[in-house]
């Protein structure tokens, strides 16, 4: 359903349509970190706007998803040069090859264990790499299966969404892995995030939402538009998440009970990539279109 009780939005426009803004996260600064996936950057957005650009070493390297780390910087996938990176709250950049040529590093999370995990989209693993650099690959019990994003559970592991094996993966921090198939066929999950007491997880070809319970249970819920694309998935508080549909333009609510609303941003096609909540509570999305918008919830 469509509010008219719709939140407060506001865009900023942080970037040219070519940098591409693509991951979000809330910094322990309290600032916004962004990833301009085309130009090759990092970007600090403070929560009154004001922009600092951090350029990495190569142009090219595709930084994707970012995430705060348990060292106090943030880290972030390069999927085109097949690095991890990390960058301090005062800009300082470096970056770590995995190990695993061609892995293309995508999905990014802290762990329960004080490192940092990822998943590689190319070669079917799962990455832990320590806040020192050093990495341990998992591989998956499936080929071509396209781990995407991954995110810290309530139960102690890590749960990926395969988004070609049609499968929630659930590993732990020993390396044990447990693969969960989606009822629906070709739903390619991509988001995932954790309410605390659940997983909830983005089908973009599927049109729906989906929850997993930490044993293993799965819901499903179909958006009222099936073409919308839900990407990215962040949780406010147990049973209420947000979401981005990057297909409609929209940002989407849901409940434990399943409730749909969805609001429209302001700009038309703007391209709703990643989403989190800031450090004053209202949700930050990124578009890749060049902009940020702001959601007072």
């Amino acid at each position: 359903m469509h509010h008219s009780d719709a939140p407060a939005t506001r865009e900023i426009s942080v970037a040219d349509k070519g940098a591409g803004p693509y991951g979000i996260a809330a910094g322990p600064d309290g600032a916004l970190w962004l990833t301009f996936a085309h130009s090759g950057r990092i970007a600090r957005l403070t929560l009154d706007g004001e922009l600092t650009e951090y350029p990495l070493d190569s142009s090219e390297c595709r930084p994707t998803v970012i995430t705060p780390g348990p060292d106090g910087a943030l880290w972030f996938t390069r999927s085109q040069d097949h690095r991890i990176g990390r960058v301090t709250a005062d800009g300082e950049t470096e970056s770590f090859p995995v190990p695993t040529p061609g892995s293309g590093p995508f999905g990014i999370t802290a762990g329960p264990d004080g490192a940092v995990w990822f998943t590689e989209m190319n070669t079917d693993r799962i990455g832990r790499i320590t806040c020192k650099g050093e990495i341990t690959e998992f591989v998956l019990p499936h080929t071509g299966a396209y781990p995407a994003a991954i995110t810290a559970g309530p139960d102690g592991a890590l749960w990926f969404t395969l988004n070609q094996a049609n499968a929630i993966g659930r590993i732990t921090v020993h390396g044990d892995i447990v693969i969960h198939p989606l009822p629906t066929p070709g739903a390619a999950p991509v988001g995932i995030t954790s309410d605390g007491a659940a997983l909830w997880f983005a089908e973009i070809a599927a049109g729906q939402i989906g929850r997993i319970s930490v044993d293993g249970g799965i819901k499903e819920f179909p958006l009222p538009d099936r073409t919308a694309k839900p990407h990215a998935i962040v949780a406010a508080s147990t049973g209420d998440c947000w979401f981005t549909e990057w297909g409609a333009n929209r940002i989407g609510h849901i409940t434990d009970s399943g409730e749909i609303a969805e609001y429209s941003l302001p700009s038309p096609s703007s391209e709703p990539h990643g989403i989190t909540i800031g450090s004053d509570g209202a949700l930050w999305v990124a578009l890749e279109t060049g902009g940020v918008a702001r959601l007072e919830p």
